[in-house]
């Protein structure tokens, strides 16, 4: 088999780093405030506009394309994978209870227990809020697990394993448990005074849709986070 070739550089994407790339997917981070893909009420530009442009080498013809796997918020960076085929995209979604989800976040206060699983049935109202439902035809089962890292200044920085991936899943749980992301002013307080939401997707492992193998991919720490809490040292995912 040849390797796989990047595009020329003049075509590699804006906005979004490639971590990984080969014939079948792309893995990239995506900063804070970039969709992962437009809506019905937002069409500006997106990861997956983006990167639609960049698999396509500036032919505007190419019936190339990425397809959405998962998504992230806007307003939380970290890692998303992409497919290139929809082969590939069925094969990651119909493994995603095995991908492994890693995320970092901060928020405020101080939790009573330093670790443990919060669980809930998570529904979503007609103003497109999320929240838990003791009604578990509403809701679909959620569960997000939690670790204490460290604690400073009225913040708490939490290492979060994402055990299933619901929309708006970890910024309702932690806001629910009474300690709301920083940055968080739909979840949270609608006065937070940082225009930055700390949550990040540092970390994710899974099987590649064509050889089988294991990948794993880790970004670095965002430097928001480390002008909130000092140095921070996190365990290998």
């Amino acid at each position: 088999m040849t390797a796989y070739k990047r595009p020329p550089a003049k075509y590699q994407p804006k906005g979004v780093t490639i971590l990984h790339e080969d014939r079948d997917i792309i893995v990239v981070e995506k900063p804070c405030g970039l969709l992962t893909i437009g809506t019905e009420r937002d069409k500006s530009r997106t990861a997956h506009t983006i990167l639609n442009d960049y698999v396509r080498k500036g032919d505007p013809r190419s019936r190339n394309r990425v397809y959405i796997v998962h998504r992230l918020d806007r307003d939380t960076s970290g890692i998303l994978i992409f497919a290139k085929s929809e082969a590939a995209k069925t094969f990651l979604q119909g493994h995603w209870d095995s991908t492994d989800k890693h995320y970092l976040t901060i928020v405020h206060g101080s939790l009573a227990q330093k670790n443990g699983t919060i669980s809930s049935y998570l529904a979503e109202n007609a103003a497109f809020n999320v929240y838990s439902t003791a009604d578990q035809s509403a809701g679909k089962l959620s569960h997000t697990e939690y670790t204490v890292l460290k604690e400073t200044r009225g913040f708490s920085l939490l290492e979060i394993h994402l055990l299933t991936g619901r929309k708006h899943q970890i910024r309702v749980h932690l806001s629910e448990h009474g300690h709301p992301v920083v940055g968080d002013r739909k979840y949270g307080t609608s006065n937070d005074s940082y225009g930055t939401l700390a949550l990040h997707a540092r970390s994710i492992s899974f099987t590649h849709p064509v050889n089988g193998k294991r990948l794993a991919f880790e970004t670095g720490i965002p430097d928001f986070f480390t002008r909130l809490v000092g140095k921070i040292e996190v365990p290998a995912a």
